[in-house]
């Protein structure tokens, strides 16, 4: 099986990300340039949760 090639450039993100970036360092914690908070505030507002979606249709 070949091996997969690695992507060249920085991938595309949203607009209101522009300069997001994160890694795990050795401990295994999250480093980002983003404050965790304005992260999630961002996810909550873009992305349904389907566990909240299904128990209003209950």
């Amino acid at each position: 099986m070949p091996k997969k090639m690695k992507k060249q450039g920085a991938p595309t993100v949203h607009e209101e990300l522009d300069g997001f970036d994160i890694k795990i360092n050795a401990f295994g914690e999250l480093e980002s340039n983003l404050h965790m908070d304005k992260l999630n505030e961002f996810l909550n507002d873009k992305v349904d949760d389907k566990k909240l979606s299904s128990d209003e249709e209950e």
